[in-house]
């Protein structure tokens, strides 16, 4: 007959407790989630290891080396998601201007596994006719190393080593592209830190055309980069309805309002570029482009341009105010065809330029 079970004085059994000597199986101890990298070192770490190498670097090399990318790096194989990441970040770092390359293996065309990419110097380095005298190189590669001791970590420098140890070369031109990198919005670090802690947030909004910001109060599921800018996917707290948010737009400080959430499962990050994705591919511009232009040269290079057989480029966007900014920005070197309201911002964006210099 089984001895019984001791009881407290509650009447409660107490629990199960192993025989007197014997050991006792403790829990096995979670493995630690790796350290979250900020998406712009990731992405400096991956222009610095692709400049680093003459060679190129296979993809399998560079996200079990590259800062960003070999915390979460599986040797299992299990690194699908890992690897939309860093086809994102492909298009991220070629909206930014930097010519990236794929070298195909020999005997293994289009095998995407055996593709090596690397960042050619020649295509970026300065024009030859610029120079510097003595005293402005002096100061500027003063700059470049404040720079780049302040805002490469540790890690990244560790990663350099490895690179050079498959093959890179050791003088890596900071000075060459780290303007290139922007810095992020100031409402990104906490919107990061509500993400993390499952927070709901407060902030105000200004949207193109209106001349008052709205109070949004908003569960924040993702912060992602596209076409060079950041997103915030959230849910409105009140309505459960899912929208984008452009962290340039938020022109108040982010405020907890003490409430959180629970997360939502699947890669919420996935699901927000997806919807960008969708908004990108769907809204399209007609525009005509003076030949030997810095607008031709930049437009015709801009991811997903198409040229249509009368010379008119077809351009991608997500944000018509945003393509608007731009197209402005070349002035008479850009005439927009089509959509109508386009042109009209970008007709009212010169009137303005031209009242303000008047």
């Amino acid at each position: 007959m089984p001895a019984a079970r001791k009881k407290t004085p509650a009447g409660q059994p107490l629990p199960d407790t192993a025989p007197s000597g014997a050991p006792t199986s403790a829990p096995t101890p979670r493995e630690p989630a790796p350290p979250r990298v900020p998406v712009e070192e990731r992405l400096f770490s991956l222009v610095l290891a692709l400049l680093a190498t003459e060679t190129g670097l296979t993809k399998s090399e560079i996200l079990s080396t590259v800062q960003g990318y070999r915390q979460r790096y599986s040797t299992s194989g299990a690194n699908a998601n890992l690897e939309r990441q860093f086809e994102r970040d492909k298009d991220d770092i070629r909206d930014l201007g930097v010519p990236l390359e794929t070298i195909e293996s020999p005997g293994q065309a289009g095998n995407n596994q055996t593709l090596r990419y690397r960042i050619p110097r020649g295509s970026y380095e300065l024009p030859a006719d610029i120079s510097f005298s003595a005293e402005e190189t002096t100061l500027l590669n003063l700059a470049a190393m404040v720079w780049r001791e302040g805002s490469l970590s540790t890690e990244s420098r560790r990663a350099l080593l490895k690179l050079r140890s498959l093959g890179g070369t050791a003088d890596v031109p900071v000075l060459g592209y780290v303007t290139q990198l922007r810095s992020r919005d100031a409402a990104f670090e906490p919107l990061s830190t509500a993400l993390e802690r499952s927070s709901v947030v407060r902030f105000a909004y200004l949207k193109p055309g209106e001349s008052d910001a709205r109070v949004r109060t908003v569960m924040p599921l993702a912060l992602v980069q596209h076409q060079g800018r950041w997103h915030l996917s959230a849910e409105e707290a009140d309505t459960g309805v899912r929208k984008t948010f452009l962290l340039r737009r938020i022109v108040s400080e982010i405020i907890p309002t003490g409430t959180s959430f629970t997360p939502r499962g699947g890669d919420q990050s996935s699901i927000a570029l997806r919807e960008l994705d969708e908004v990108w591919n769907n809204h399209t511009a007609i525009v005509e482009v003076m030949p030997d232009s810095d607008a031709a040269t930049r437009l015709r290079k801009r991811r997903g341009t198409e040229t249509a057989a009368d010379d008119t480029l077809r351009l991608h966007y997500s944000d018509l105010n945003i393509i608007a900014d731009e197209l402005a920005g070349y002035g008479p070197e850009v005439l927009v065809i089509d959509p109508p309201a386009l042109r009209d911002a970008v007709i009212a964006r010169l009137r303005q330029t031209e009242n303000d210099h008047g």
